[in-house]
């Protein structure tokens, strides 16, 4: 992975000539991600604790009141984003697992439950999105 560089650095990259010209205008930045056919994280988190479940806030919203501590966490991110949706249904019906949390505006994926079944549902998605869905599918992580 390459080195971190300050905006100003940044800047100049993409600038390179010009940039002297725009120094001290107001600039806006825009961030665009184009979407291709990719999973770029399958991530299982092995047993978890409160603190995880509060930080991610998957304690709020239609998870008020349920305590998911030690269950796993399953985390997918993909583009095109709307395709969160087909992997939620693909995971539900590749393990015993509970929807989390669902961006189909940024490519978020979280599943809940055992950890058993919440590795064979994102084994199920990185198969289905690679083998029927001829996506880049990266490979599955845990600890």
């Amino acid at each position: 992975m390459g080195e971190r560089i300050t905006r100003e650095e940044l800047l100049e990259k993409i600038f390179s000539k010009s940039y002297e010209e725009l120094k001290g205008k107001d600039l806006r930045l825009v961030r665009v991600k184009v979407p291709g056919k990719e999973i770029d994280l399958a991530h299982l988190i092995g047993v978890s604790g409160t603190p995880i479940y509060h930080d991610l806030s998957l304690h709020i919203g239609t998870h008020l009141g349920e305590d998911h501590t030690g269950e796993s966490i399953g985390l997918l991110n993909m583009t095109p984003w709307e395709s969160t949706v087909v992997a939620a249904d693909i995971a539900m019906k590749s393990g015993d697992v509970e929807l989390g949390f669902l961006d189909r505006f940024s490519g978020t994926v979280i599943l809940l439950g055992q950890r058993s079944e919440v590795k064979s549902a994102l084994e199920g998605v990185l198969a289905f999105f690679r083998d029927e869905l001829h996506f880049v599918v990266c490979p599955l992580t845990e600890n």
